[in-house]
C-alpha cells in the first residue's frame, strides 16, 4: 500500500475551496472583498453633484418665470362699471399662456439635461433625481414668479382704474398644472438618451478557460507530469502477445 501523497495535517495546495489568504490573492478561489471606502467616497460626490444640479435648476426657475411673463400672451378684458368681460370672447389666449409654460418647461429640460451630461460625462441615478427635483422646484419657482410680476389679480380694482371700456389685462395664469413637470420629465427622458448613445461603456469581464482536472478557471491543470514513453521492446510487440520462444533448430546450431 502506497503511502498518501499529502499529510493529513497540511492541506493540499491545489484544493479549490481552501480558506483564501488575508486579502485575497492569486491562489485563493474567492478574491479578497472590498473595504468600501471607494464606494462611500463615490456615493458622496455623487449625492453632492445632485444637490448642486437641484439648486441650480431651482434658481434658473426665475429665468424660466420671466420668460413665461415676456412671451405668454395676455388676455384681454373690458368693464362698462357694472361687471368685467372678456374682450374676445373666441380668443385663445388663457390656453396659449400653459402652453407657452410647457413649452418653455420642455426646452429648459432639454438644455439642463445636456448641460449636465455635458459637465459630468456619466450616468447615475442621483444625477438624475437632481434633475427631476430641481426641474420641479425651478418651475413652482417659475409659476410664482410669473403670477406675481404680471398683472395684478384685483380685477375689479384695476377695472375702476382704467375706467370703463377701456382694454386691460387679465392677471396671467397657469391653469394646467401639469404643464409644471415638463421640465422635470423632459430632464430626466433627455439625460437618459444621451446617456445611453453618448455615454461610457462598461469594459465585458473575461472569461477563463475551465481544466477539468485543477478545479480552477483560467490556470492550467498543476502536478501534471509527461507520461512516461514505452521502451522500445514492448512498443514492438503487440499487446496481449508474449515473445516467442527460440526455436530447437536454432539453440542446437550453436
Amino acid at each position: 500500500m502506497t503511502a498518501p501523497l499529502t499529510p493529513p495535517h497540511q492541506p493540499s495546495p491545489h484544493e479549490p475551496w481552501q480558506t483564501p489568504p488575508a486579502g485575497g490573492g492569486p491562489t485563493g478561489s474567492h478574491q479578497g472583498v472590498p473595504t468600501g471606502t471607494p464606494d462611500r467616497e463615490e456615493l458622496r460626490s455623487d449625492l453632492r453633484r445632485a444637490g448642486v444640479i437641484a439648486a441650480v435648476l431651482t434658481v434658473a426657475g426665475v429665468l424660466l418665470g420671466l420668460l413665461w411673463l415676456w412671451l405668454a400672451p395676455r388676455v384681454p378684458l373690458v368693464s362698462d362699471n357694472t361687471a368685467v368681460f372678456l374682450s374676445d370672447s373666441e380668443g385663445e389666449e388663457a390656453i396659449g399662456a400653459d402652453g407657452t409654460f410647457a413649452l418653455l418647461g420642455l426646452a429648459f429640460g432639454a438644455v439642463s439635461a445636456g448641460l449636465v451630461f455635458w459637465f459630468h460625462r456619466r450616468g447615475g441615478i442621483l444625477p438624475v433625481v437632481g434633475l427631476a427635483v430641481g426641474g420641479l422646484l425651478g418651475s413652482v419657482l417659475a409659476w410664482q414668479v410669473g403670477t406675481r410680476l404680471g398683472p395684478t389679480d384685483d380685477v375689479v380694482a384695476h377695472a375702476r382704474e382704467v375706467g370703463k371700456g377701456v382694454i386691460f389685462d387679465a392677471p396671467l395664469e397657469l391653469r394646467a398644472k401639469g404643464a409644471l413637470l415638463a421640465w422635470a420629465l423632459a430632464a430626466m427622458v433627455v439625460h437618459l438618451g444621451v446617456t445611453a448613445l453618448l455615454g461610457p461603456r462598461d469594459p465585458e469581464p473575461e472569461w477563463g478557460v475551465y481544466h477539468g482536472g485543477s478545479g480552477y478557471y483560467g490556470a492550467p491543470p498543476s502536478g501534471s507530469a509527461p507520461s512516461s514513453t514505452s521502451s522500445p521492446s514492448s512498443s514492438s510487440s503487440p499487446a496481449g502477445e508474449s515473445p516467442k520462444p527460440e526455436s530447437p533448430e536454432a539453440s542446437g546450431g550453436e
